[in-house]
């Protein structure tokens, strides 16, 4: 299968990107050099090329009611130029994708309008199980992104970077807040309004943008030239693990729950809707789980990756999800799912890396959290 490419190829490759498969794109994987592309990001600022996500627009009347019955979180917390993170879900409370839902308000056809980001690898089905579930009410599903781009500008410089190149202030969008912005000095681009939503999947403050190519185009070169960092895949891994956000199809999938992935707050039982997945869910909530998503810390330099056995006195009861060095903390950080009765912090294990026993310990999440 032909690898589709996003709208800044090129300019990645100009960049000096080592690019790579992944979900069906050809995507950068690193530019000067993972550990320099982390570093940047938690002490300054990097910009990522993320336009293989999915965006979907769900418009007409009421359309939150609607995708409010196939997810747990109560979308009726947020209202226009605000977001929040849900996952979708099966009968069986297991998640499908998990995804960000902005709510943009009134269109000039008095329609309303969601927009929903979703994961590149989902994007097919995701798209299929909205369609189909929500096929009987007048609700449009289009492809909100078609042509265009999306970039992550993130790190603790980032609000005054952007706010240079826009000349407009972000200070007092709150996080997870979105509304239009305007490039008016960028050149080469016809269309210069971006959606910016203050979102990201580093673990730092920064803004994700859903932007037309030809501005998207500008704005990367332009956040080259004044030094921002490009940053690939791998650094947004590493990023991502440190903050303990989950990568769906390894930290979570249709076989577990909220629940066991330590997204409970995200689930809302007190909600008079229904929702797919609430009588799972409902009985999890009275019964308890069996087993819950923990962070692990790693003894010595061993990297412990996914898939690799987790073993408490001898027998496996687990697998690595995640793991990777983390280059802020200089220690080998990992995720797992384990039995409830080994969650508590301080519990020692031990996880087999290349045919060696490492003892591992529970610990606190997320391993990094930003001042």
């Amino acid at each position: 299968m032909e690898l589709k490419r996003t709208p800044l190829y090129e300019l990645c490759i100009t960049a000096g990107a080592r690019m790579v498969p992944f979900a069906g794109w050809e995507m950068p994987i690193q530019f000067s050099g993972l550990v320099k592309e982390h570093q940047a990001v938690r002490q300054n600022a990097g910009v990522f090329d993320i336009s293989h996500m999915g965006v979907l627009r769900l418009s007409g009347e009421n359309p939150k009611d609607y995708l409010q019955q196939l997810v747990p979180s109560d979308l009726y917390r947020i209202g226009p130029g605000e977001a929040c993170y849900t996952v979708l879900l099966n009968e069986k409370g297991g998640i499908i994708d998990d995804l960000i839902v902005y709510d943009l308000g009134q269109d000039n056809n008095k329609k309303e309008n969601l927009l929903i980001v979703i994961n590149a690898a989902c994007f097919e089905s995701d798209t299929r199980w909205l369609k189909d579930n929500l096929k009987e009410y007048k609700i449009d599903i289009s492809d909100a992104k078609k042509d265009g781009a999306l970039l992550a500008l993130q790190g603790r410089q980032s609000t005054e970077i952007i706010e240079q190149i826009c000349e407009d202030s972000l200070n007092n969008l709150p996080r997870f807040g979105h509304r239009q912005i305007t490039f008016n000095k960028l050149e080469n681009c016809s269309l210069k309004t971006a959606l910016i939503a203050r979102t990201g999947y580093t673990g730092e403050d920064g803004f994700e943008l859903l932007l037309p190519a030809d501005l998207a185009k500008s704005l990367w070169e332009k956040l080259l030239s004044e030094g921002v960092q490009p940053c690939g895949l791998g650094a947004r891994d590493t990023l991502r693990l440190e903050a303990a956000m989950h990568l769906y199809g390894q930290d979570m999938n249709c076989s577990t729950t909220p629940f066991e992935a330590g997204l409970g707050w995200l689930v809302h039982l007190e909600m008079p809707k229904q929702f797919i997945g609430k009588a799972a869910l409902d009985l999890q909530a009275k019964e308890g789980i069996n087993r819950r998503l923990v962070g692990l810390q790693i003894d010595q330099r061993a990297i412990a990756r996914n898939g690799y056995q987790v073993l408490y006195e001898g027998q496996q009861v687990g697998e690595i999800t995640s793991g990777t060095w983390s280059p802020t903390l200089q220690k080998a950080i990992a995720l797992t799912y384990l039995p409830t009765n080994l969650t508590s912090i301080g519990t020692e294990l031990q996880v087999e890396i290349r045919g060696e026993l490492h003892l591992a310990k529970v610990v606190k999440r997320p391993f990094y959290r930003r001042n």
